[in-house]
């Protein structure tokens, strides 16, 4: 991909600090198509806008003095979840003692819930991994300010060397969530999902995946099944956990 193509793609300040490597796993579903470069660079970003722009106010890309319940409250994904993080995260880091390593791929704005884990009893160490720059940006200073264990890494998903090498250097118990993302790294690249789960599971004592089970504006429960994903589970590993909280269904299992 040339780099003035990716600029104009990135040109727009909801893209303009997503990795090259999503921005070219979107362009490659238009690249090869007998039309413009306008028209070309228009899809691109039809296609990056519901991967990531779907679940995102734009305030989010520039906050000011905001607490956690707002920002949290303001993304659509966090905002389903708010009510119910103490219950959520006592069941998927039960049993794993009080030290423990939360590494979040896909995180958006999901580190500012960190509090969450110190009021449920867990001492965590937590790894928000986002392609969504400015989000990152945000996380940190946050995590900054309140002198909090945790960093944002500006990483895309499809880079699997890089996330290996963070996950391998987490000293505690280690738990991968991938929250909702699933279904948005298919739209990219179709059955990346499940080498993503393969790849670094080897290295965690567990991984939560979870969806949503209803539309967020229409709350209308969604035809599909995922039977897709649950049966690659069901075959692969271990699970320890199924159940739903909130619209949002998880899946809890180990290699």
């Amino acid at each position: 991909m040339k780099q003035e193509l990716y600029q104009k793609i990135v040109s727009k300040k909801e893209f303009s600090q997503l990795p090259e490597e999503d921005v070219e796993k979107a362009f490659s579903h238009f690249e090869k198509r007998q039309t413009s470069e306008e028209e070309k660079i228009r899809l691109t970003r039809e296609l990056l806008h519901k991967v990531f722009g779907a679940f995102l106010s734009k305030k989010l890309l520039s906050l000011k003095s905001k607490d956690e319940e707002w920002i949290l409250r303001k993304h659509l994904s966090t905002r389903e979840r708010l009510e119910f993080y103490n219950e959520l995260y006592k069941k998927l880091l039960k049993g794993l003692g009080k030290k423990i390593s939360v590494i979040d791929l896909g995180a958006g704005v999901n580190g500012f819930s960190y509090k969450m884990f110190k009021k449920v009893g867990f001492d965590v160490n937590y790894i928000g991994v986002e392609a969504i720059g400015q989000l990152v940006n945000q996380m940190n200073k946050y995590f900054k300010k309140n002198l909090l264990n945790a960093k944002a890494i500006h990483l895309s998903l499809f880079n699997l060397g890089k996330l290996r090498e963070i996950i391998s250097k987490t000293k505690t118990s280690r738990v991968i969530f991938l929250f909702k993302v699933v279904d948005s790294l298919e739209m990219l690249d179709r059955d990346y999902s499940k080498n993503l789960i393969l790849e670094t599971s080897k290295l965690a004592d567990r991984t939560v995946v979870s969806f949503a089970t209803e539309s967020m504006i229409k709350r209308k429960r969604f035809a599909a099944k995922r039977t897709w994903l649950i049966d690659f589970l069901e075959k692969n590993f271990e699970i320890l956990d199924d159940f739903e909280i909130g619209h949002e269904r998880y899946i809890v299992f180990r290699r």
